[in-house]
């Protein structure tokens, strides 16, 4: 299909253009073929989840939880609901006082000293939201005052009161916990842009760099890391987007961060990875993604704290290492951030990891075949006639136990036969 879009317009365009448009006219093809092969990713680089959630039926689920609900929201709408709720119980609470009021008669006798109404100095709706606020608030200037002739409004300021408690606890704790979230600490927790492949210890590894960039430490890190591709079962299910797991370090411990100073995350890949009969070119073909998941408790606030990132193929470099970026100084380690995210090629073989340990073990064969040939030129391995001397002892041996053998078993016969 791409075949017969791109040929009738370079043909038909190619002899209108000048040269330099028809010089850039394949790279924008290249770009549009690259384009439409750009992966959808899973977790973005900046940890957020590209999901969203569509035709949920129960959202009464939400209310349920108001609590985890309103901290989840937007910065805008809950500080929207913090004084739409604060305003409203206000306005509720003052046309509750003014209702008193209005019933009760205080507003027909305003001026008379002969009169005592349920709060002096309530002449209105406005000294009526004023006397609210003042009572929820607890900020009592003394002008408005509540008398002891008024039973009903004793029992308004007693709900109020109680009320205007539970609402500052709610929407205090609210906000107090939306300020002081761990997602913000995880904006210091850094990522380096690509992932590497080479050659370690002798056996291909895939790694990436976790940085921490703030002096306050991050207690209980641990790493974890998963491979994010669509796969389809030998019943023929297709599971789209499946997960599975990555060894950095678990059998080992190495998953477990002391994350002072930049830290590169190893990958082994072995028998057990996703990533054992992988190449450099199938690498290129995979529509895969690794996401990276940061964990620990923040020092400060003792809250756990998660930073999450992710790889997607073009950004997973094969044959390449990460530059180092400590450095002793006097008296100190210093750590150049402007390198954090640099690499360097290295020799890598291309092949994938099966590939690579299948010839490292024909290239031990040989070398075992040469020891034992040459142990027996040396006369190290012993001569023939003292092997069948050596065999032939062996067999009268076996002879002679496999007698007495039967011996002991004649005689517990004989025995068991007596005493029957």
């Amino acid at each position: 299909m791409e075949q017969d879009v791109e040929s009738p317009a370079v043909t038909t365009r190619k002899p209108k253009l000048p040269k330099q448009a028809r010089e850039d006219l394949p790279k924008q093809l290249v770009d549009q073929v690259r384009a439409k092969r750009k992966i959808q990713r899973y977790v973005r680089k900046d940890g957020k989840c590209n999901v969203h959630h569509g035709n949920v039926q129960e959202t009464y689920r939400y209310l349920t939880d108001i609590f985890t609900t309103l901290v989840d929201l937007k910065w805008r709408f809950n500080l929207f609901i913090f004084v739409l709720v604060y305003t409203v119980t206000w306005l509720l609470f003052g046309f509750a006082w003014w209702l008193i009021a209005y019933v009760r008669g205080d507003l027909e006798h305003i001026g008379d000293n002969q009169w005592t109404p349920c709060v002096n100095n309530l002449n209105g709706f406005v000294s009526a939201f004023l006397f609210s606020i003042e009572t929820e608030t607890t900020i009592g200037y003394g002008y408005r005052v509540i008398t002891d002739q008024c039973p009903e409004g004793i029992l308004l300021l007693l709900i109020q009161s109680v009320l205007g408690s539970i609402v500052n606890a709610f929407m205090v704790g609210c906000m107090f916990v939306k300020i002081s979230q761990p997602k913000k600490r995880a904006e210091t927790l850094v990522f380096s842009t690509s992932a590497v492949i080479s050659v370690r210890d002798g056996r291909l590894c895939l790694m990436f760099r976790v940085g921490d960039l703030r002096n306050s430490h991050i207690v209980e890190a641990s790493i974890r890391a998963k491979l994010i591709k669509s796969k389809q079962t030998k019943e023929g299910e297709f599971i789209p987007l499946n997960q599975t797991d990555m060894n950095v370090g678990y059998d080992t411990g190495d998953d477990r961060l002391f994350l002072v100073s930049p830290l590169i995350i190893c990958h082994e890949i072995n028998q057990n990875s996703p990533f054992w009969e992988i190449s450099q070119a199938d690498l290129d073909k995979e529509d895969l993604e690794i996401v990276v998941i940061l964990e620990g408790m923040v020092e400060a606030t003792g809250m756990t704290c998660q930073a999450r990132s992710s790889y997607v193929t073009s950004e997973i470099k094969w044959g390449y290492r990460f530059m180092p970026v400590l450095t002793l100084e006097d008296g100190f380690y210093e750590v150049d951030y402007n390198s954090f995210h640099d690499i360097h090629e290295t020799n890598t073989p291309s092949c994938s990891a099966r590939e690579l340990a299948e010839m490292n073990c024909r290239a031990r064969l040989p070398l075992t075949w040469s020891v034992a040939s040459k142990l027996s030129q040396q006369g190290v391995l012993e001569p023939e006639g003292r092997e069948k001397k050596s065999t032939t002892t062996l067999i009268t041996q076996e002879e002679g136990l496999e007698e007495q053998t039967e011996r002991n078993g004649d005689i517990a016969n004989i025995e068991s036969e007596s005493k029957v």
